[in-house]
């Protein structure tokens, strides 16, 4: 792999920091971005507006699960061919998935705007004061769904090949230009909700110019070939078996976040809502060093197992627990001290939208020193191709224990049952993931056994 790291041989610790850290800052800046969005979209417009982005998160998150199906399922069906040394293989994978990144999302906008207003209203902008501003600002994000899928899913295939600082300067390029748009559009042309949308997929746009760029010049081990870049039924199935679990875990998140909507419009009306929306950007930079870690391990375990070196592997997978964990545990100590400046940031000078907001973010994150373990689980069983139980363990907390909890807890404990769903839901999907592991490493120790008599 010539000018790329050596995921064979390399010293494990460095290579998780080498894959790790471009991954940590790509996924901060993104989620830094999403902040930032939120930030200028309540400073410079209002309210309703950050309520009407809310009611977005769940339509965008859709399109980030279309994307994921596609991406990581290839991804990690491409590092391990590269591990196999069948890098023909690789080549036809990244062609196939090209084509499907491009045709889902396509088909996704077009059925949005046969049935925009119903879609609006499903995902919760029932109130007469949100939806225009819901309208305005998802039409146009909707617009740039190729653009997100082709930026996400190849930046992927550049970091499985074992270049992970390149995928980096992706995800800052289009956060850079995200953010700077988004002042320009705001609060010197004064677009309003349409200048944020436009500042999304302008942003978008750009990365997946960056990406294709890496591509066209011939910087790329893996090639993504004209040829290849076609229907190919064997292979898309293979993808999106794989693929299944982030999408399934996206679908989750989507449909947890429109009862979310729900549960705080009855409970707490437009202020809740608007509430709900700062603390799940306030999350983004929470999750996404964890996040970071995640995907900067995936290669390395990807490629090790498919080389059948399965000491690597579980080294690559404990170190990386270790290191999310003590990510986590920072950003813990950040929400219970600093919650309250922090989404004061958001909230215009608005006395109860702040305190409701800093009380929401520390209740919902209070278990979040564990949240790692369960991330870096999940993940594993991607990188090594096992979709059954990437699935059930990515479906575990967002949809057999989040939704169930939503649905019960605000009954005995009004909007405070809200809140306090998320650390329940944490405490439960970490004994399960644990628990899948423990079997997944004494399957590991027996095919570790066998490779080494064998040799």
């Amino acid at each position: 792999m010539a000018n790329n790291l050596d995921l064979r041989k390399g010293n494990i610790g460095k290579l998780l920091w080498e894959f790790s850290i471009p991954a940590i800052i790509g996924m901060s800046v993104n989620a830094f971005y999403n902040i930032a969005s939120r930030i200028f979209v309540g400073q410079g417009v209002n309210s309703l507006a950050i309520a009407a982005v809310t009611v977005a998160m769940p339509i965008m998150i859709l399109l980030y699960a279309v994307a994921m199906l596609i991406g990581i399922g290839a991804t990690a069906l491409i590092s391990i061919r590269l591990g196999e040394q069948k890098k023909d293989e690789a080549d036809k994978i990244a062609g196939s998935a090209t084509f499907m990144l491009i045709l889902l999302p396509l088909i996704a906008s077009i059925i949005y705007f046969l049935f925009s207003e119903p879609t609006l209203r499903l995902f919760g902008a029932t109130s007469r004061e949100v939806l225009p501003y819901a309208r305005d600002y998802i039409h146009i994000i909707m617009m740039g769904a190729v653009p997100l899928a082709i930026g996400f899913g190849l930046n992927n295939f550049i970091r499985a090949e074992g270049n992970p600082r390149f995928a980096m300067f992706t995800q800052i390029i289009g956060g850079v230009v995200n953010v700077i748009l988004h002042y320009v559009f705001i609060f010197i042309l004064g677009w309003g909700i349409k200048g944020a949308a436009l500042a999304v997929i302008s942003g978008q746009t750009v990365s997946a110019i960056w990406v294709l760029s890496y591509f066209i010049r011939g910087r790329s081990q893996i090639k993504i070939k004209l040829k290849y870049m076609k229907p190919q039924m064997s292979i898309a199935v293979k993808i999106m078996a794989i693929g299944f679990a982030p999408f399934a875990m996206q679908i989750a998140n989507s449909v947890q976040q429109t009862i979310l909507n729900k549960i705080i419009m009855f409970y707490g009306g437009d202020l809740a809502l608007a509430a709900v929306g700062i603390v799940m950007s306030v999350g983004m930079i929470l999750i996404m060093p964890i996040v970071g870690i995640s995907q900067g391990a995936q290669p390395i375990i990807g490629y090790n197992y498919g080389a059948q070196r399965y000491e690597r592997v579980k080294e690559a997978l404990k170190k990386g627990i270790m290191a999310s964990t003590v990510l986590a545990i920072i950003s813990f100590v950040g929400t219970q001290f600093f919650a309250t400046p922090v989404v004061a940031l958001f909230s215009k000078e608005d006395a109860a939208l702040t305190q409701l907001s800093a009380h929401a973010l520390v209740t919902f994150f209070a278990c979040l020193p564990i949240v790692g373990f369960h991330i870096l689980g999940s993940n594993y069983f991607q990188a090594v191709g096992k979709p059954i139980q990437s699935t059930i363990l990515s479906l575990s907390r967002q949809v057999l224990i989040f939704i169930p909890l939503l649905l019960i807890l605000p009954n005995f404990w009004g909007i405070d049952g809200v809140w306090r769903t998320a650390p329940i839901a944490d405490v439960l999907a970490v004994l399960l993931t644990a628990t899948l592991l423990f079997y997944e490493m004494r399957n590991i120790h027996h095919k570790s056994v066998l490779a080494m008599e064998s040799n």
